[in-house]
């Protein structure tokens, strides 16, 4: 059997599917698990990545980018070449494998490209909780691993599941905090607490837009805490001079940190470190529940949030609709947590179909189930 574990995007969806291709190759050694990538900065975070799992033979592949693509890249300041050229350029290196595994949705397009044995498997890449995570086309693949249960009713509801095609319980980013855990280093010399401060990347959604710079400066001033703003890898996708010079103001601060897409922002190195978290609709708020802390959400767009289950997330802290009151609002969220604490907690039992302490084993359950798929659906 020959599986191949594409990356054509940012580099937030590795930790979403490198542990399963890992745990693969490890229990089916005879079986050719492939990771292309498409960009040196995947092929370096898989490599360090590959060094926690010593034993699973993995192969290295580059996808094909043209000169052209790279150009368009350049020009258009993003960090990855276009993902469909990079789909379709490939189309004769994907006709080599019996099944994809994909963390993203895009892969998708391979459908439409007459690659009549691959089998298309989708892993997920983000908690289960905004509408994005149950989208229509989810039905096109042959297979999906899902977070929970939870995740697999509505999606059922909705149309979007194939009955006997799906495995849930697979969360596989949460099998690198062990692995990385003793890797970690101190953030801050000094005893304050930490906020870590997580807006998405989407305007329509994000409290970075409208609150960003103040929160910035908020913490800027601050005696009593420590701020790491680490947003949404793809905020930054674009690189804007300005942008980057207002916040160079932040960075010589000996208690803010700021980290716009280094792997820290994206391993879950910061929602470990963090005492108190400040967001809006980023699905790393539940990587932040494998330990339940304080947090709160701004309503930076005065979202109709109340029983929306595209909001799930706010109902995990307070709500704020400005930041004039920051300090206020931060402590009595420290203050109040144990009025949080419990459906903080069973959020995560009915997300993950786990408790925050069993976590870390649901690749090696999701390689499984991926093996007994191809296996029985030649």
């Amino acid at each position: 059997m020959k599986v191949v574990f594409p990356y054509i995007a940012q580099t937030h969806q590795i930790p979403h599917s490198f542990p399963i291709a890992a745990e693969l190759a490890t229990q089916r050694p005879d079986w050719a698990v492939h990771i292309a990538c498409s960009t040196d900065e995947q092929e370096r975070l898989v490599r360090r990545l590959m060094g926690l799992y010593p034993n699973a033979r993995l192969r290295i592949d580059r996808l094909r980018i043209s000169w052209l693509q790279r150009l368009y890249q350049r020009l258009r300041g993003e960090g990855i070449p276009p993902k469909t050229l990079v789909l379709i350029g490939n189309r004769r290196y994907f006709r080599r494998f019996d099944a994809l595994v994909v963390p993203e949705r895009t892969s998708l397009l391979l459908k439409k490209l007459h690659l009549p044995k691959l089998r298309m498997i989708w892993t997920n890449h983000g908690a289960p909780g905004r509408a994005v995570t149950y989208a229509d086309d989810l039905i096109e693949f042959d297979y999906v691993l899902l977070a929970g249960e939870q995740q697999a009713a509505r999606m059922r509801e909705q149309g979007t599941l194939r009955e006997g095609r799906y495995h849930a319980g697979c969360y596989a980013k949460f099998d690198l905090v062990d692995r990385l855990d003793a890797q970690r280093r101190r953030l801050f010399d000094n005893d304050r607490p930490t906020v870590l401060y997580n807006p998405h990347f989407e305007a329509g959604l994000s409290s970075w837009p409208k609150h960003g710079f103040a929160v910035l400066e908020h913490f800027a001033q601050s005696k009593g805490w420590n701020l790491i703003f680490a947003p949404h890898i793809r905020l930054f996708d674009r690189r804007d001079p300005a942008t980057q010079a207002q916040l160079d103001r932040y960075r010589t601060l000996p208690h803010v940190l700021i980290d716009t897409g280094s792997d820290a922002s994206i391993d879950m190195t910061y929602t470990q470190a963090a005492d108190v978290y400040l967001g809006d609709v980023s699905s790393q708020i539940a990587e932040f529940m494998v330990r339940p802390r304080p947090c709160l959400f701004i309503n930076s767009h005065d979202a109709a949030w109340q029983n929306s289950p595209d909001y799930l997330f706010w109902q995990l802290g307070t709500v704020i609709a400005n930041v004039d009151d920051l300090d206020v609002a931060l402590s009595d969220a420290v203050a109040n947590h144990g009025h949080w604490i419990e459906r903080q907690r069973q959020y995560f039992r009915d997300t993950f179909d786990a408790d925050p302490e069993t976590i870390g084993r649901s690749a090696a359950a999701g390689a499984a189930a991926i093996a007994s798929f191809l296996e029985t659906s030649r």
